[in-house]
């Protein structure tokens, strides 16, 4: 039996144990197909695909940077590298991996549906609630600072009155001044709290989503009736369902689509105050 046959056979096995769900055993198949032979970049990748079950996220970035090794651009390799990056909260580098993934999918016309797409979503969506949780700590640390340097500043204010003071007029000044510096608490910590209450109400209007998903637009197109509808979901209700306006129900064929350029105008504005607003 030739090596080459050897390394396909042991490979066969190795994906027949991933099918069954036993991850060990598939991945001691693939390691010995590539101690016969190190440079077939899909057993890298089938055995990545393991340790992705198995969360072992270095061992997943070894293996794709070894089939990397030998074609910088296979999509898989860079796809399963981004998901375990993710897991590492190395969310720029996962961000990159994606980006790699889909662009290599495109020029090779490689059919990976949505799924490049919705990760790179994921990721970008972790990333932007890790940076709002460090954010919202920093608030929390900042705000406990700012009520402790004023009932300090209170205290010190209390303990300059002169000695000889008279103890009637020096406890009304105290009142006064603990009044005066209650009301900056109260104005303080309101104003936290208001920012607060903005991050929980968060919404996206209505006009800026699409008829069809109810999602926010990414091209919106504008057909001949004057409805806008987010491009992808129009093409596909007109592929699958049939040509006509999903609202109106006149008569519409691709050609007449027209990219409605001031909303989208209008949606990269909102987007740009509200990052948020893309992964909500």
């Amino acid at each position: 039996m030739s090596i080459g046959h050897e390394v396909q056979e042991l490979k066969q096995q190795g994906n027949k144990f991933f099918s069954q769900r036993s991850y060990e055993e598939a991945i001691s198949c693939y390691t010995k197909a590539l101690l016969k032979n190190d440079k077939v970049t899909t057993i890298y990748t089938n055995r990545a695909l393991c340790y992705l079950k198995l969360e072992l996220w270095d061992r997943v970035l070894k293996d794709c940077k070894l089939a990397l090794e030998i074609d910088k651009m296979m999509t898989k390799a860079h796809f399963f590298m981004g998901q375990a990056l993710t897991e590492l909260a190395r969310y720029d580098e996962a961000i990159t991996c994606y980006t790699i993934a889909i662009e290599s999918a495109k020029a090779k016309k490689e059919h990976f549906g949505d799924d490049l797409h919705m990760a790179l979503r994921r990721t970008k969506k972790r990333k932007l609630q890790s940076e709002e949780e460090k954010r919202m700590a920093e608030e929390i640390e900042l705000q406990t600072l700012l009520n402790k340097l004023i009932i300090e500043d209170l205290e010190r204010k209390k303990n300059e009155a002169p000695p000889d003071e008279d103890v009637v007029h020096c406890d009304g000044g105290h009142r006064d001044l603990e009044q005066s510096y209650t009301k900056h608490l109260d104005t303080l910590n309101q104003m936290f709290t208001e920012l607060d209450d903005r991050r929980k109400q968060r919404d996206v209007p209505d006009y800026l989503c699409g008829k069809i998903s109810f999602e926010i637009m990414k091209e919106p197109v504008i057909t001949p009736s004057g409805v806008t509808y987010e491009r992808s979901d129009l093409e596909e209700h007109l592929q699958r369902v049939g040509h006509f306006d999903p609202i109106t129900r006149v008569a519409l064929k691709r050609e007449k689509l027209i990219p409605n350029l001031a909303m989208k105008e209008v949606i990269e504005d909102f987007l740009e105050k509200n990052p948020w607003a893309e992964y909500y």
